[in-house]
């Protein structure tokens, strides 16, 4: 069931599961995604007991609004909407863009970001040239990249599951429309806050990686990685084996073991 209610006068749009006195842990999706990327996990959570709140940013989803086209004012936005949640203290988790946008969260709020996960990340994030470009005038070229770049080979997911995915995945991009993923994708390309806000960050934080991303390659993290090392918090870099950039989609349970910090299963941990 949809839940809604007011921010800036516009609806925002999420779904809450989960025990209500629960501690509660806010998923953020990506770059023209929508808060239906995390539904296994969030079921994976919520049966673990948590409670889970996932909200469809602004022009994202049910949510209305134009797409913020920067990472700041999603921050923003997210810290508005867990304060109309009446959430002082939680969890935060984003994946790709969505990770930018919770690590900004993080700099901008520190005493209420308890853990922090940042899956599918990179700091800075750069957004390959022709991407942008396709995102801006040629929508299906850009749906065809980013599906060739989200998700492991077909030798390991096998033919049909890829297929699959890759049909899903074209079809919310497509749902959120072509001008949303264009502000998104510029606005992963734009930041370059991310190793700052690394830095200062103080609290536990995950660095979930698909051990066959293609999009932000686990060779890659290594700035952000010590940045977050430099803070002074605890940092965890976990590798999903088998698992692309679309790892909450290509194996859900893994990605819950992992932002309930249990470890089992195909996981390497640095």
């Amino acid at each position: 069931m949809t839940h809604t209610l007011q921010l800036d006068g516009r609806r925002a749009a999420f779904d809450d599961f989960g025990p209500a006195t629960a501690p509660a842990i806010l998923l953020i999706h990506g770059a023209g995604h929508d808060r239906g990327v995390w539904q296994a996990v969030t079921a994976g959570l919520a049966a673990a007991g948590r409670r889970v709140i996932v909200p469809d940013l602004p022009g994202h989803g049910d949510s209305e609004g134009e797409a913020p086209g920067a990472v700041d004012a999603m921050a923003t936005w997210v810290l508005a909407f867990a304060d109309a949640r009446g959430l002082d203290r939680f969890e935060l988790a984003g994946h790709s863009m969505g990770s930018l946008v919770a690590l900004a969260a993080a700099a901008a709020a520190p005493t209420r970001i308890g853990r922090l996960h940042l899956l599918g990340s990179l700091a800075p994030m750069p957004v390959a040239p022709l991407l942008l470009e396709a995102a801006r005038s040629d929508p299906a070229q850009a749906h065809a990249l980013i599906n060739k770049f989200s998700f492991a080979p077909a030798e390991v997911l096998g033919e049909e599951r890829r297929r699959t995915l890759e049909t899903g995945n074209r079809a919310r991009m497509e749902r959120n429309g072509s001008e949303t993923l264009a502000r998104d994708l510029a606005a992963c390309n734009a930041w370059q806050d991310g190793l700052a806000a690394a830095a200062h960050r103080n609290g536990p934080t995950l660095l979930l990686c698909g051990a066959l991303d293609r999009m932000t390659p686990v060779k890659a993290v290594g700035p952000l990685y010590e940045a977050l090392q430099a803070g002074g918090g605890e940092v965890r870099r976990v590798e999903l084996a088998g698992c692309g950039h679309a790892m909450q989609e290509e194996d859900p349970a893994a990605v819950v073991r992992a932002l309930l910090g249990t470890n089992t299963g195909p996981l390497s941990k640095k």
